[in-house]
């Protein structure tokens, strides 16, 4: 079984169910002990930003600031350096303890031992 789990996160507001199992699966992984590398990429990069999970809603499912926070307090927080460039977020605009890397450092942590790597 991988001990380390990474998940990339494409989807934001605009596939809401996608985005929500992405970000449930990080923090469910991360409560049950796994190392966890979350990477918000295209329309999920806004979430790096302070108050803009808190505008995500979807009908039965938990809210996404909680699940980010589970996340951020036992796991890694990877904003994509070109989806933050295009969106113009800065590392100073992010929320506490996510980070700004790019694919280099993706493939280096999905490409390591006892790794899973997710994309949804």
């Amino acid at each position: 079984m991988a001990k380390k789990l990474v998940i990339k996160v494409t989807a934001g507001a605009d596939a809401p169910e996608r985005c929500s199992q992405a970000f449930t699966v990080a923090a469910v992984a991360v409560a049950s002990g796994v190392e966890v590398s979350l990477w918000l990429t295209g329309e999920s990069s806004w979430f790096a930003l302070p108050g803009r999970a808190a505008e995500f809603e979807l009908p039965h499912a938990a809210p996404l600031p909680d699940l980010i926070d589970a996340v951020l307090a036992a796991g890694r927080v990877t904003l994509c350096t070109q989806c933050a460039a295009r969106r113009e977020i800065t590392e100073d605009a992010v929320l506490k303890g996510v980070r700004i890397a790019g694919a280099q450092v993706f493939v280096q942590e999905a490409m390591s031992d006892d790794t899973q790597a997710l994309v949804y």
